[in-house]
Formats: C-alpha cells, sequence, structure tokens
C-alpha cells in the first residue's frame, strides 16, 4: 500500500459511562444551584485568576459533568475565591459555594 503520510487519527469520543461522575451527583445533592449552569462563561470572562494562569471555571463545569476529576483537581486550587463569577453569573449560580464543594469532595476522595 502506497504511504500518502496521512494516518488515521486516534478516537475522541468520550466514554461517559466509564467516567466516575460521583462529584457531579454529589455536587448536584449538595449545591443544586450547579444545574442552573449555561455555559455561558461570564464566569471565566471575569475571572482574576483566569487573567493569570489557566483556570476556567467554564471548562471546570464541563469537566463535572464529564466525571473528569483529575484535570478539576489540577485547575481549581488557582481559584482566589474572589467571587466575581459570583457576581456576573446570569443564572445566580453560587460559583464559590460551587468550588468549596469541589475542594471539600476532592479532599475527602483524596485525589
Amino acid at each position: 500500500m502506497k504511504n500518502f503520510g496521512f494516518s488515521v487519527n486516534k478516537s475522541r469520543v468520550i466514554e461517559y459511562d466509564q467516567n466516575d461522575r460521583a462529584l457531579f451527583y454529589y455536587l448536584m445533592r449538595v449545591e443544586p444551584s450547579v444545574s442552573l449552569c449555561i455555559a455561558c462563561g461570564a464566569c471565566t470572562a471575569t475571572c482574576s485568576a483566569g487573567a493569570f494562569s489557566s483556570l476556567d471555571f467554564h471548562k471546570i463545569m464541563l469537566s463535572i459533568r464529564r466525571g473528569e476529576k483529575v484535570y478539576i483537581a489540577k485547575e481549581i486550587t488557582q481559584c482566589m475565591l474572589c467571587g466575581k463569577c459570583q457576581l456576573v453569573c446570569p443564572k445566580n449560580v453560587n460559583t464559590r459555594g460551587v468550588i468549596l464543594q469541589i475542594l471539600s469532595f476532592l479532599q475527602s476522595s483524596q485525589l
């Protein structure tokens, strides 16, 4: 077979059934406002820590729904808990509460 310099890309499918969504269910129980998030990105746009680091609350919310705890554990520690994201949230998601609950969950699960 002739080599044209192309190859088959690795599959980029997210297997939701294989991810552990315990953090998502925990947040739904202890901080129900997380279900109001419409992923508008206002929190990320105003984030003071995000201006100087890779912190992206929008991606964290997406990772929570996907069950990607390793990424969340790496990024969440960069938050300064200033609360600007909560002030601009159009759905009044208690973002500081969400972050504190994530930290509590991660400490209890020792990730």
